[in-house]
């Protein structure tokens, strides 16, 4: 369990490092603090160039630093206790771990979806403040003169606690928990299908092998990301706006998850909830793609250490 959790976490790192400039740009176009009119809506090019004119070129990677605190603990949580609940689940539904193993670990989808959920909502309840500290410093543009509303994770965190009391912490949590069951249950749940219908193939060469298993991953995984990222992105704006309310700079403020729809939907119509998207599909497939193939390969390449 202890070289999955490190596993993870690391394949979670260089996702999110290598996917950092298409987040902040989809995080922006997402909340709409992006220094423009009111409901303004940008292009990504052209929030890409405000990013570059306030921010500079490191802007793009504005909030990286929260988002590997974060995602370390959380990919190392999701991986892991993914494989843990696929274990228990292919426990029950083939009546042995044995068996389970003997069938190369095949789940039904609607237990890959069940397994992937449960580890979706256990990483997101452990690590919930961390994302709502990355949510407010990744979505809003730098003031006049480059004045960041948030300096760091910590910093965020203190104010957010010290300003809103220690509650607005979990502001967005309802939609968050909401969120990963579904999320994170179709990305694992595709993943169980593809590997279901395009099994792997045994080959003499170990190396070979291991290249196979980590490809397959890597595709597997995009085709799995992309397939969440749509499907769940208009919960992923409620929770952003959610996430966003109280701090420096916005006015919005909401009573509650449904009251956010309304308020949201009643101003700027269904395209609102779908701002954003189009970035986030080119975000996602990669980010997830690089996910699954580091947690393969750094999995089978670690198998000997600890």
């Amino acid at each position: 369990m202890t070289r999955r959790m490190v596993c993870g976490g690391l394949a979670g790192m260089i996702a999110k490092t290598a996917t950092n400039p298409l987040d902040r740009i989809r995080m922006l176009s997402q909340t709409g603090e992006h220094g423009a009119a009111s409901g303004a809506k940008l292009t990504p090019i052209q929030l890409y160039r405000s990013i570059i004119q306030n921010e500079g070129i490191l802007g793009l990677w504005a909030g990286n630093g929260a988002n590997l605190l974060r995602v370390f603990p959380a990919k190392s949580i999701v991986f892991s206790s993914n494989d843990f609940y696929r274990g228990c689940c292919g426990h029950l539904y083939w009546g042995s771990t044995e068996v389970y193993l003997e069938n190369s670990g095949q789940l039904p989808w609607a237990l890959s979806f069940l397994a992937g959920g449960m580890a979706g909502m256990s990483a997101s309840a452990a690590t919930y403040p961390l994302d709502l500290a990355r949510g407010r410093i990744t979505g809003k543009l730098a003031g006049p003169g480059g004045k960041k509303h948030y300096k760091g994770i910590i910093n965020t965190v203190l104010v957010t606690a010290r300003e809103e009391g220690v509650r607005a912490l979990y502001k967005g949590v309802t939609p968050t928990l909401l969120g990963a069951m579904p999320y994170e249950g179709i990305k694992f749940g595709t993943v169980g299908i593809l590997e279901r219908y395009f099994p792997k193939k045994e080959k003499d060469v170990e190396g070979g092998a291991i290249a196979s298993n980590v490809t397959r991953k890597v595709m597997f995984g995009g085709a799995g990301g992309a397939t969440a990222g749509i499907l769940t992105y208009p919960n992923d704006t409620i929770r952003r706006l959610l996430q966003l309310q109280g701090s420096k700079g916005t006015t919005e403020h909401y009573n509650g998850y449904w009251d956010c729809v309304r308020k949201t939907y009643a101003k700027y119509g269904l395209e609102r909830f779908y701002r954003g998207a189009f970035i986030n599909i080119i975000r996602m497939a990669p980010n997830t793609a690089i996910q699954f193939g580091s947690y393969e390969l750094l999995k089978q390449y670690t198998a000997g250490y600890f």
